[in-house]
């Protein structure tokens, strides 16, 4: 196992991550959203590389990548290794990627070296896990733990065309969405690795790192109505000016921010209309995230946020409205992961760090129907969905022999 450990090429992952970051549609950073062609040239990337180490690959009826290491038991329960392959606008190229790669890494160690574990092990590739496309998320994933629902077929992109269309365009039948679900007893567990995306392992100037859990995320679009009206003729007294009322609502929801620990709350996006120079904004809408570990805590922060504004709105003579778009709740990873991950962190001369999870990943999804753990990577600064997002090539190996052990620990 050892020698085993030594053998994981840190430099063919960095390769692999490099070549997938040109499958973009942009030369700053990366932009590859799902059922797209940038999409399926990576995916048939991963495909050609999943079956360089002993894999047989398929692709399920949402797009979903799979490769399969038969272990000394082909009919027992499998042990995924899974993460995503879509990204956001101008992303980095370790976001998700890092994950499916050193999934792939670890099986081609056993192959290299003629290993087969007790039990299976099957790499992911996971679609639309960001939902930039179609303002989802965790498509993928929720379609394999059964979570799918058919309205997620009809969501829309900026262009208004369907999940549902965009599936055909590439040859898949929407229809069979079913398909893709797992039978959780054909699943011993679900592992991550990911990069960690915050600055806590930089801080104690460690590679890698256990996650506890994933925090709980709320999502809301809003809707501020006023009355629109001449920039010059209309005294600031007598105004009913939805952007400001905006602004009001936006310092309120820092400030309530601020009140709950660990809670984190962003105003992402804004549309003010009509939008002229010289008119009063009528209309604002919005986006609101808020996210906790603690499901209840979460839901008392909204609560308090939610009659915030409607003061405001009150106050100013206004009609608002918040429609939920999004809710995903906190998951915890299993304490046997956990403990693998953090035994594994200490044999290898680290500290069994443990780090909760404020972004969300595809193990959210699979935690449904199965014990779920992430290791975390540490990532430059901290920064992620960006174009400066970096890993080391020596935290991208550390990372793969950290992965290696665990499934070790897990399949044999």
């Amino acid at each position: 196992m050892q020698v085993m450990q030594q053998n994981v090429s840190a430099k063919r992952i960095a390769q692999r991550i490099e070549e997938l970051a040109a499958c973009s549609t942009t030369e700053r950073g990366v932009t590859r959203l799902s059922f797209t062609k940038e999409s399926e040239m990576a995916s048939e990337l991963v495909s050609e590389w999943m079956r360089e180490a002993g894999m047989t690959v398929r692709r399920d009826v949402l797009n979903n990548l799979i490769g399969r290491y038969e272990g000394t038991k082909p009919d027992a329960p499998a042990l995924l290794i899974g993460s995503h392959l879509d990204s956001v606008v101008e992303a980095g190229k370790y976001d998700g990627i890092l994950g499916v790669i050193s999934g792939i890494e670890v099986v081609q160690t056993l192959f290299e070296h003629h290993f087969r574990p007790s039990y299976p092990i099957e790499v992911i590739g996971f679609c639309d896990e960001e939902g930039t496309r179609f303002h989802t998320t965790l498509l993928g994933s929720r379609a394999l733990s059964g979570d799918f629902r058919e309205q997620d077929l009809l969501a829309k992109d900026e262009k208004g065309i369907t999940l549902a269309a965009a599936m055909k365009e590439i040859g898949l039948e929407p229809s069979q969405y079913r398909l893709a679900a797992r039978d959780p007893h054909t699943v011993r567990g679900y592992i991550e690795l990911h990069i960690e995306q915050g600055p806590v392992l930089e801080q104690e100037m460690q590679a890698c790192g256990a996650v506890s859990g994933i925090a709980g995320a709320s999502r809301y679009h809003f809707r501020v109505e006023g009355k629109a009206g001449h920039a010059g003729t209309v005294p600031i007294t007598m105004r009913k000016d939805a952007l400001v009322a905006a602004s009001e609502m936006i310092l309120a929801i820092e400030r309530i921010g601020q009140k709950y620990q660990n809670l984190v709350v962003t105003v992402g996006k804004l549309s003010v209309h009509p939008g002229a120079s010289n008119v009063i904004p009528g209309v604002v809408e919005g986006t609101l995230d808020i996210r906790h570990i603690d499901n209840q805590v979460k839901e008392a922060a909204l609560t308090h946020i939610m009659e915030e504004c409607q003061g405001i709105w009150q106050r100013r003579g206004l009609v608002g409205e918040f429609c939920k778009i999004m809710e995903s709740p906190a998951v915890s990873c299993s304490d046997k992961m956990i403990n693998a991950i953090e035994a594994v962190l200490v044999e290898n001369g680290m500290k069994p760090i443990q780090i909760v999870s404020g972004a969300g990943h595809d193990a959210m999804a699979v935690a449904s129907i199965t014990d779920i753990g992430m290791i975390f990577v540490r990532c430059k600064d901290g920064v992620s969905h960006h174009p400066d997002e970096f890993v080391t090539m020596e935290d991208m190996g550390t990372g793969a022999s950290i992965l290696l052990n665990v499934v070790l620990k897990l399949t044999t």
